[in-house]
C-alpha cells in the first residue's frame, strides 16, 4: 500500500556534508512522525532523529548539532542534512514512516549506505 524509497548516500570525506531524502508514496496516506535510523554492521539499530508533523524534531545524542531532519509535508518526504561527518557515521541509513493516528501505519525504507572515510 505503501512505498518509501530512499535516495542519496554515497562516500563521502571526514569533515564533509551529506543528504538523504526520503520519499512516501501510496494511496490515501495520513503520516505523522518520521524518523531516522542508522545502523553498523555487528551493532544495534540507533534512532538518529525524529521529526513530527508538524516540524518537531528531536535528535539523538551522537549527533551534537551537525545533522538536520526536515520534511515536506506536501511531497511526503523527509531529508537528512548530515554536515561535519565523522568515520563513526558510517552505517546505514533507514527511513521510517508512521501513520499519523493508525499505529498499524509503520514503513521503512530500503536503506541506503553512507561511508565516511578518507
Amino acid at each position: 500500500q505503501v512505498q518509501v524509497v530512499q535516495s542519496g548516500g554515497g562516500l563521502v570525506q571526514p569533515g564533509g556534508s551529506l543528504t538523504l531524502s526520503c520519499a512516501a508514496s501510496g494511496t490515501n496516506l495520513d503520516i505523522g512522525n518520521m524518523a531516522w535510523f542508522r545502523q553498523a554492521p555487528g551493532k544495534q539499530r540507533d534512532l538518529v532523529g525524529i521529526i513530527t508533523r508538524d516540524g518537531r524534531t528531536n535528535y539523538g545524542d551522537f549527533v551534537k548539532g551537525r545533522f538536520t531532519i526536515s520534511r515536506d509535508n506536501a511531497k511526503n518526504t523527509m531529508y537528512l542534512q548530515m554536515n561535519s561527518l565523522k568515520p563513526e557515521d558510517t552505517a546505514v541509513y533507514y527511513c521510517n514512516v508512521n501513520g499519523r493516528t493508525d499505529s498499524n501505519f509503520n514503513y521503512w525504507g530500503q536503506g541506503t549506505q553512507v561511508t565516511v572515510s578518507s
